[in-house]
C-alpha cells in the first residue's frame, strides 16, 4: 500500500513510520510512505500556508491554494482515496480500518491551526476522526490512523491472528495476557493457561473478554454476537454479582455496632406497635457509616443510616426528629 501524507510538519513522521512494526513493513515493501511538505507548494512570497479567517475569529486558517497544488502534484489523477483528518469526520474503528486496509493507495491531509479552508473539502473523498477531542494538528491523528489501518494489511503483523484477537476486533475488550515467569511476587498465572488444553484456554479467554467488557465498556456488548456458552456465562456473572452484593458484609467494630444499635433501638422503641426485629450489622463499600439488614415482622429489609435519617430500601424514610409521627412500623 502506498500512503501519501500532506503536512506542514514532515519532521514529525520519520521517528514513527521508520520504527517498529511500521518500519519493518516499509523495509519489506508492504508499505510505502511519501511525505509531502505543503509549504513547498505555496505561491505566497513568504511561503505562508495560512491566513486570517474571513468574518474574524481566533486562530489562522490553512490556505486552499498550497493544498490544491500539493494534491495536483502528488495525486494528479485522483487515484488515491483522499482522507482529511478532522474531528467532524466519521470515527476510526476496527471496521473502518479494515475497510481502508483494502485500498492500494491512501492519502492523508493533516490540518493545522484553526482549520482548513472549506473549499479544500471538495477535493477530498472523506473526513476521518480518531475521537471526540481536538488536537493541535492532524499529524498525530494521521499516525494513529496509519498504525491502526496497517495492522489489517496482510504481512504487517508477525502473526495473522494478532489483529483479530485484540481489543474491539470482535467487539470485545481483549482478554488478560501473561508471560514468564508463571509466578511473580506472589501473583500466579491462571492455571488454565498452563495446562495445554487449547479448548479450555480459548473458553477462558472468551469469558475474560466478556467479563472485562461488561465491567468497563458495557455499551459495546450491544454489537457483540453471542453464542449459547457466552449467554450462559453472562447469566452466571449476573447471578454471582447479585449474591456478592447480598453477601457483602464486613464486621463493624464494637463502637460502631453499639452506636448503630442505639439509634435503631431509639426509633423502634417509639413505634406504637413493637415489631419483632432481628438485626444483622454490615458495612458495604457504598456506605461508610454502616447499616443493617433488619427483619421487621418477618419481612427482611435493608436499612441504611444516612446522617440523621434512617431509610429502608423500599423508599420508606424515617427522620429521627419526626419519629413520633409514625403510627405503625413500616412494611412492604
Amino acid at each position: 500500500m502506498r500512503i501519501d501524507i500532506l503536512t506542514t510538519f514532515t519532521e514529525m513522521f520519520p521517528p514513527v513510520l521508520g520504527a517498529s512494526i511500521l518500519g519493518r513493513a516499509a523495509q519489506k515493501g508492504i508499505l510505502e510512505f511519501n511525505l509531502c511538505d505543503i509549504r513547498q507548494y505555496s505561491e505566497n512570497k513568504h511561503h505562508n500556508t495560512d491566513d486570517y479567517p474571513f468574518g474574524g475569529g481566533a486562530g489562522m486558517v490553512m490556505l486552499a491554494q498550497p493544498i490544491y497544488s500539493c494534491l495536483d502534484a502528488v495525486d494528479p489523477e485522483h487515484k488515491a482515496r483522499r482522507i482529511l483528518l478532522s474531528p467532524r469526520g466519521r470515527t476510526l474503528s476496527p471496521e473502518v480500518a479494515r475497510e481502508l486496509a483494502k485500498e492500494e493507495h491512501l492519502l492523508f491531509l493533516c490540518g493545522h491551526y484553526e482549520g482548513i479552508d472549506e473549499r479544500v473539502s471538495c477535493a477530498m473523498d472523506e473526513e476521518l476522526s480518531i475521537g471526540d477531542y481536538v488536537l493541535t494538528g492532524g499529524e498525530l491523528a494521521a499516525m494513529v490512523a496509519i498504525d491502526c489501518i496497517a495492522r489489517f494489511i496482510p504481512g504487517v503483523l508477525g502473526s495473522s491472528e494478532s489483529a483479530e484477537t485484540e481489543s474491539f476486533s470482535d467487539g470485545l475488550l481483549e482478554y488478560p495476557q501473561y508471560t514468564r515467569p508463571a509466578e511473580f511476587r506472589g501473583m500466579k498465572v491462571p492455571e488454565v493457561l498452563l495446562n495445554g488444553n487449547h479448548a479450555l484456554i480459548e473458553r477462558w479467554r472468551r469469558d475474560r473478554a466478556i467479563e472485562l467488557t461488561l465491567s468497563r465498556r458495557p455499551e459495546l456488548m450491544e454489537h457483540v454476537e453471542l453464542n449459547k456458552k457466552d449467554i450462559a456465562f453472562i447469566q452466571s456473572i449476573k447471578k454471582d454479582e447479585k449474591a456478592r452484593l447480598t453477601d457483602r458484609r464486613l464486621e463493624l467494630d464494637e463502637y460502631e455496632q453499639q452506636a448503630l444499635n442505639d439509634r435503631l433501638q431509639q426509633i423502634l422503641s417509639r413505634l406504637p406497635k413493637q415489631p419483632v426485629v432481628r438485626i444483622t450489622y454490615f458495612r458495604p463499600d457504598s456506605c461508610k457509616e454502616g447499616g443493617a439488614y433488619v427483619t421487621v415482622n418477618g419481612v427482611i429489609k435493608r436499612l441504611d443510616t444516612v446522617e440523621r435519617e434512617i431509610r429502608l430500601v423500599d423508599g420508606t424514610r424515617i427522620p429521627i426528629e419526626d419519629i413520633w409521627d409514625i403510627d405503625e412500623p413500616p412494611h412492604e
